[in-house]
């Protein structure tokens, strides 16, 4: 859709880089600072009307930043506040006004100041269905978001179906969501309104994919903790009654150790469901029952088995047919087949079928 022509605006102003944080116009928020070249930074903005350039660094952890550690576009924001804390540290309260881009740094010492560039792209008064289109799908995915995210509040759910501007929703939206600094900063540098929008719309339908799968991986956690918590139980239970009945080292004590051997043996996967679910019956007889010792023979029995255990396979033709002609009279084809058998076996080390 068409939009009137870029509205630009240069400034000269202080510019504080922020570690592991970005500002959006529309935006309040407070923040800490600390460093001598920020708070000499935040004098000069004092002075300067209140405006300050707040751009985000693009490594949280580098202490003294240089242009090349700066991301280029940032918000022109307005200071509301300063507050002084012990150690030389200032809390800030600050308002996002307008993006901007660095057009050129003219100090880095004793702090930066930077010439930027404001690019204001007007939107239409008159919006299509396409646009009302767009704006409803965010909003429904927006809610969607704030359901699985758990930290958004009703009613700022609720405020953003009173925005009308596609820019302004989408800034507020993105200062809503929980982003990696690239993801905020991808959508920060979009100074076209409806193309912000979009942008926002791709980011929520990716960032419900994700929380929807921690959702799942949490239930299955919960499940398993919880039937581990009552299987922990249950077993007490059982060794509590049978230490009443003066049957303290009796069946517990036994399945403890069946427990150990299987875990022993690292069994393949569906033989040790089978081997726990015949032990888990084996907890539930009564002491000295009939199926209670048929249930033991076959644990015995598996477990006694030589898991994961190999031998070097040898192949010897020649000995293999003077034993089959000492053992077996006659069945020249037969002898013949385990023969050719033996042979394809030696050659490629497995079976195929």
């Amino acid at each position: 859709m068409a939009v009137s022509r870029k509205i630009t605006k240069k400034r000269t102003l202080p510019l504080l880089p922020l570690r592991g944080l970005t500002v959006f116009p529309y935006m309040i928020l407070t923040f800490d600072v600390g460093r001598e070249k920020s708070v000499k930074a935040l004098d000069e903005a004092m002075i300067n009307n209140q405006l300050i350039f707040l751009v985000a660094q693009k490594d949280a952890k580098e202490d003294s930043p240089d242009e090349d550690d700066i991301y280029r576009v940032g918000t022109v924001s307005r200071v509301k506040q300063l507050l002084k804390l012990p150690g030389n540290t200032i809390r800030v309260l600050v308002e996002g006004v307008s993006r901007a881009e660095v057009k050129e740094y003219l100090q880095t010492e004793p702090y930066f100041i930077a010439e930027v560039i404001e690019r204001a792209i007007p939107e239409e008064k008159d919006r299509n269905v396409e646009y009302e289109a767009l704006k409803r799908r965010v909003l429904s995915t927006f809610d969607d978001y704030a359901r699985l995210n758990g930290k958004i509040s009703p009613d700022t759910v609720a405020s953003m179906g009173t925005i009308e501007e596609a820019g302004q929703l989408a800034d507020i939206i993105a200062s809503n969501m929980q982003l990696k600094i690239d993801q905020k900063q991808e959508i920060l540098n979009e100074f076209h309104p409806d193309r912000r929008l979009e942008k926002i719309l791709e980011t929520l339908l990716s960032e419900i994919e994700i929380l929807e799968v921690e959702k799942n991986i949490s239930v299955r956690v919960r499940k398993q903790i919880d039937k581990m918590q009552r299987e922990y139980y249950l077993r007490e239970q059982i060794k509590a009654i049978q230490s009443e009945l003066g049957d303290k080292d009796g069946i517990a004590g036994e399945a403890d150790e069946y427990r150990k051997r299987i875990e022993a043996a690292k069994l393949p996967e569906e033989a040790e469901k089978k081997v726990l679910k015949e032990l888990d019956r084996l907890l539930k007889m009564p002491s000295g029952s009939a199926e209670g010792s048929v249930i033991r023979t076959y644990l015995d029995w598996i477990l006694d088995l030589p898991w994961n255990k190999k031998t070097e396979q040898k192949i010897d033709l020649r000995r293999a047919e003077e034993i089959l002609e000492e053992d077996h009279y006659g069945l020249a084809k037969v002898k013949e087949r385990i023969l050719e058998y033996l042979a394809v076996l030696k050659l490629t080390n497995q079976l195929k079928g």
